[in-house]
């Protein structure tokens, strides 16, 4: 009998990390690049948005589908199409010659994210053991995951005046077909045992219900919170989701197995995920757009003012999965979700003739020192106790919260900006104007990082917490309360 195979974990989880880094990287790296494709490709301001969009809308559609096929398909082999997909996406994304071209790349490359992410997450809670030992890679994980979208902006404010927009994308070519060349032979092979058949109708239902409702967010800007498309297509989304439970909960073999939101704890989380989501995915945006449009930034220094936000991401991060062990994964969430809201309130003062170190320096370390002590936690809860043969279905989960959090807080804040600034343009000049949007908005994802604080220490068992922290100082696997 041949003896089995073992991993080398460092070099896993240096794949893993660099997967999901590419992944929440091209989520931003675009937006800097927006102004050079738009002028290149003659796209509208209009149509300009679904440049990112496209990308939001496929890669959260398809997320809790891509986490499932994982654990039934294999995880080692839907994490290397995902990432063959991706960067076969990003190239041709980078040739496109027409809005039609790059839009129809963006998509693919959404549907590559959503193979490759829940898969990645899900080979990592199988490759560490649960305790300190995952803790120690989830800080990596979080590290990785939290800094990938200020780096984005810094690299592609950096690759767009160097060596043009094309480069955001193809950059991610290399990258993904080298880390799809060593995962192959790297990492472990890890599927469902069980290997069940997988529910046609579940996938259609649940993957166009979330496709439609993110799609209703992200548009809502454009076509109004109360306009019969938003309204409609809300309601839609949740016909199709309230169709997708009725045939979950007759069949033998479900897409989701609803038995997994007993586990108290890891519903909680991925309902903290949303809020974190909601009040952070915007911040990137509007102090993107406060430095360029109100301080006079070109796309390269704003793209470095990130840097103190990226270190003190990836400082937190590290601290956040040692603190988890020494005293629970909820209290370090409850503590991080308070220093988001505080570092949000802190930009609700920034000024049009603010200076970046008072304006965005400071409140941007708070907010990041929040965001490492908060994504870390919510990650480690929400596959906290389950099943190794649901560690797709649960990444997917956590992952798609974090999307429509993204999605539906960016279509609020971004709503609520603009009416501010409506309402003061005729008697205020520009600078003066956007800013107070601005202000309006950061005050309000304040108030998303609080609730979610709220939510977290309500919703997530303090019971959990302390048998993970025990048996992570132990050294042992913590058994998981249901309720």
């Amino acid at each position: 009998m041949a003896p089995e195979r073992t991993v080398n974990k460092n070099l896993a989880l240096l794949l893993l990390a660099s997967a999901q880094f590419v992944v929440i990287l091209d989520a931003s790296i675009v937006n800097v690049a927006l102004p050079s494709i738009g002028s290149d490709l003659q796209i509208g301001e209009d149509s300009l948005s679904w440049v990112v969009n496209a990308y939001v809308l496929v890669f959260g559609g398809f997320l809790l589908l891509g986490g499932r096929l994982a654990d039934l398909l294999g995880r080692r082999r839907v994490f290397v199409a995902g990432l063959l997909l991706f960067g076969v996406a990003s190239f041709f994304g980078g040739l496109a010659q027409s809005e039609g071209q790059l839009i129809a790349a963006r998509a693919l490359q959404g549907l590559g994210g959503a193979l490759l992410s829940p898969a990645a997450l899900s080979i990592l809670i199988n490759t560490f053991k649960e305790g300190s030992e995952r803790n120690r890679a989830l800080g990596v994980w979080g590290a990785v995951a939290g800094s990938g979208g200020a780096v984005g902006t810094l690299l592609g404010g950096v690759l767009t005046e160097t060596l043009g927009w094309e480069w955001v994308l193809f950059v991610n070519t290399p990258v993904c077909l080298a880390v799809a060349f060593f995962a192959a032979r790297v990492l472990l092979e890890s599927r469902d045992e069980q290997r069940p058949r997988l529910d046609i109708a579940g996938a259609v239902l649940i993957t166009s219900g979330l496709g439609v409702l993110i799609y209703a967010l992200v548009d809502a800007r454009d076509a109004g919170w109360g306009s019969a498309q938003t309204l409609g297509l809300i309601g839609g989304s949740l016909l199709l989701i309230a169709a997708f439970v009725a045939v979950e909960l007759r069949i033998r073999q479900p897409l989701v197995p609803f038995g997994i939101f007993r586990n108290r704890t890891l519903t909680g989380a991925n309902v903290t995920a949303i809020f974190i989501s909601m009040s952070l995915f915007s911040m990137f945006f509007f102090i993107t757009l406060y430095m360029q449009r109100v301080l006079g930034y070109t796309a390269l220094e704003a793209g470095l003012a990130y840097i103190p936000l990226s270190v003190s991401i990836i400082a937190a991060a590290g601290a956040a999965s040692v603190l988890t062990t020494k005293i629970g994964f909820k209290p370090v969430l409850i503590g991080g979700l308070i220093l988001v809201a505080g570092g949000l309130l802190w930009f609700s003062q920034v000024s049009p003739d603010g200076s970046y170190v008072s304006d965005v320096v400071f409140p941007s370390v708070l907010a990041g020192l929040g965001l490492g002590f908060s994504f870390v936690p919510v990650t480690i809860a929400s596959v906290s106790g389950t099943d190794p043969d649901e560690a797709g279905l649960a990444s997917g989960l956590a992952n798609t919260s974090q999307q429509v959090g993204g999605a539906l807080g960016l279509g609020i804040l971004a709503s609520i900006a603009n009416s501010r600034t409506a309402d003061v343009i005729g008697t205020s000049p520009p600078p003066v104007a956007l800013t107070e949007g601005f202000q309006s908005a950061f005050l309000v994802g304040s108030g998303f990082a609080l609730f979610g604080a709220l939510l977290a220490a309500v919703l997530i068992a303090t019971r959990d917490s302390k048998s993970h922290r025990d048996a992570a100082q132990a050294g042992e696997v913590p058994v998981p309360i249901a309720a």
